[in-house]
């Protein structure tokens, strides 16, 4: 099989043709349709994630068809679509997995970091790690919702834990917030979108999505926000983002690796403003969203590249080339 993979330390993937590989028990064997490409990839090729393996296959939003099932498996058949996201294992013992909180557990497992991803023509997940993907769904538009659409999904839950929210503040217009955009206008919240200074591209296209306001993330709301969650990796927008929020406002980072925040003064987060991190996702957030997505017609706006064009989509995702997700396409997909 083809594979695009990651050995640091360096920016570019290098291209291998390798033995497919074998589920082992409790796994099962996908042949790739899709894959999102996540900016926490680039996080991965960069290295603002240490690298944990001498090499890697990065991806981890990957919508497959079964083809091979390991041992101990039920439930699963060859045919089956399913989609693989970033929490790829648990160790299911620890104080956190016994208290339904996964997303944090002390010994996980991540596809395309610690496991092998979807930056191939085959990809081996954890069985009771994948989701049914509902058949609305085309496979280039299944895929960014693995993780742009879980993680925008967890976020916003953690929004209205205290308060609920009319206004919702969403800074960085990339995968996750387009995204999560769709759904929240469904809902009736307004969205006010913030992005780089400049980019009409990514303004055009939260308003073609209904957004109330898209500006520049150095401009203010024309309203006060109830909540805001910050997509982009940049400690910068951290204060912004407080300011933004009325009093008891609630921001939330919801990236795995963002750049310092830099020193604010106490008043913009007193009030009782909150400010939250989300980390990873959990196999009911899965549960939950993907079906509400498709009952509430969220479709990303995507980009494709072949499967040997991984190093141009990521160079694309640096450079804000693109409005949406980029998703690539295995040969004969």
């Amino acid at each position: 099989m083809l594979a695009m993979v990651c050995r640091p330390p360096g920016r570019l993937l290098c291209k291998e043709v390798r033995p497919a590989p074998q589920p082992g028990p409790g796994e099962v064997r996908l042949k790739v349709r899709a894959c999102g490409v996540c900016r926490t990839d680039l996080h991965v090729v960069d290295g603002d994630l240490p690298p944990v393996r001498p090499s890697i296959v990065p991806g981890h939003e990957i919508i497959g068809v079964v083809d091979a099932v390991g041992p101990g498996v039920s439930g699963v058949s060859p045919g089956d679509r399913l989609g693989v996201p970033w929490l790829g294992e648990t160790c299911g013992r620890c104080r956190y997995c016994l208290a339904d909180e996964e997303n944090l557990c002390d010994a996980p497992g991540f596809t395309g970091w610690t496991r092998d991803g979807g930056y191939a023509e085959a990809v081996v997940a954890r069985a009771d790690f994948c989701f049914p993907i509902p058949d609305e769904l085309a496979d280039p538009e299944a895929a960014p919702l693995m993780c742009a659409g879980l993680i925008g999904y967890r976020c916003w839950k953690k929004t209205a834990e205290h308060r609920p929210v009319e206004r919702l503040g969403l800074y960085g217009f990339g995968a996750a917030a387009h995204l999560l955009a769709q759904l929240a206008i469904w809902t009736g919240q307004q969205v006010y979108a913030f992005t780089r200074e400049g980019d009409a591209a990514a303004q055009g296209l939260a308003r073609d999505l209904g957004c109330a306001w898209a500006g520049g993330s150095d401009q203010p709301p024309p309203e006060p926000l109830d909540a805001a969650i910050i997509f982009a990796p940049v400690g910068a927008l951290v204060p912004a983002a407080l300011r933004a929020v009325r009093k008891g406002g609630t921001v939330v980072c919801g990236g795995i690796h963002m750049s310092e925040i830099p020193a604010l003064p106490y008043s913009i987060l007193w009030e009782e403003r909150r400010l939250v991190s989300v980390a990873n996702l959990t196999r009911q957030d899965g549960r939950e969203y993907l079906p509400l997505a498709a009952r509430a017609g969220v479709r990303p706006h995507v980009k494709t590249y072949g499967l040997e064009d991984a190093n141009a989509a990521l160079q694309d995702l640096r450079d804000g080339a693109f409005a949406g997700a980029a998703v690539l396409l295995p040969p004969e997909s």
